[in-house]
């Protein structure tokens, strides 16, 4: 099975919320088959549909001076950070029913499990937990919403984060365990190593084979079949 792959470098967070909902809306109506995205954010703070206020640790205030905003997104889980130094995926696949939801976020995870292992990694799921794990620590956040059966949002792997921005939310409102790094445990930032070997597994686990185009091709067949204005 085709599939799309889209990379960009750094998409400032309001725009790429704005170009998942065009994708989202190609992908509802069979103009593009399953895509993924793969991107940078610049720092930003986002609360999804469970998130917590008591999860901030600081006060809003404090992070308009240091130019970090706040989003609240239809993604599932709790607060996250995105930032330089992380692999932002996002992902527009079909799935069928409700029933599907769970297994796709676990094939999501099983698809990084597979790609860290590339890059001598061993990670794990964690019951109860969404997200991948190299011991106690989380080394890639998924948080995804669906409309229409088709998902969109998706995860957050850590190549290189900048760490102290961590130290502003408790990440995903989960108190008992932390935050690690593709460099951290094997002193590897190249992104481009980290996309080939997450895209590998995402083609083993997901039956799949991607072909990559650019951005601006999507956003061309938006024009030509909606004249950009949706449906």
């Amino acid at each position: 099975m085709d599939a799309i792959l889209i990379k960009s470098g750094i998409v400032n967070y309001k725009e790429a919320l704005e170009i998942q909902k065009i994708i989202h809306n190609l992908r509802k109506n069979e103009e593009i088959p399953n895509t993924l995205w793969l991107l940078e954010h610049e720092p930003v703070i986002t609360f999804g549909r469970r998130g917590k206020l008591e999860n901030l640790i600081v006060p809003e205030n404090y992070l308009k001076q240091i130019g970090i905003n706040i989003y609240y997104v239809e993604r599932g889980g709790d607060i996250t950070y995105h930032g330089p130094g992380q692999l932002i995926g996002y992902l527009f696949f079909r799935i069928n029913g409700l029933s599907e939801i769970r297994n796709f976020v676990r094939n999501l995870e099983k698809a990084i499990i597979l790609g860290l292992k590339e890059l001598n990694i061993n990670a794990k799921q964690i019951e109860n937990y969404t997200g991948v794990w190299v011991g106690n620590n989380k080394i890639c956040a998924i948080g995804i919403a669906v409309k229409d059966w088709i998902t969109f949002h998706g995860f957050a792997l850590y190549i290189d984060p900048i760490y102290e921005h961590f130290n502003l939310i408790v990440p995903c409102g989960i108190k008992d365990k932390g935050i690690t790094s593709i460099y951290k445990e094997v002193g590897i930032k190249e992104r481009k190593l980290v996309e080939n070997s997450i895209i590998s597994g995402f083609e083993r686990v997901f039956n799949l084979k991607f072909k990559e185009i650019e951005l601006s091709e999507i956003l061309k067949k938006e024009v030509e079949v909606y004249g950009n204005k949706g449906a």
